[in-house]
């Protein structure tokens, strides 16, 4: 998931931008925001950088691996034409 920090920094600087006489209810404001973002962002197909970056190294594996296939497959109807 995303990180709590960005949530908690988000509710924050919404609470402080509100009028004079809103900020007396600045932290329920703080957690409505945050709860707010936080059930927009899960209602969102999203994963973690950690989870994007090791499937982006699965599929440079699997390119790398699939690549070398091609090759031999090449390589072995070369063969089957001579």
């Amino acid at each position: 998931m995303l990180d709590p920090k960005l949530f908690d920094d988000l509710s924050r600087r919404v609470a402080e931008n509100l009028p004079r006489g809103l900020q007396n209810l600045q932290n329920d404001v703080q957690r409505n925001v945050r709860s707010s973002v936080e059930a927009a962002l899960a209602k969102l197909n999203l994963v973690t950088r950690e989870e994007f970056e090791i499937q982006q190294a699965v599929l440079l594996r699997t390119r790398e691996k699939l690549k070398a296939l091609e090759d031999r497959v090449a390589a072995m109807e070369a063969d089957a034409k001579r």
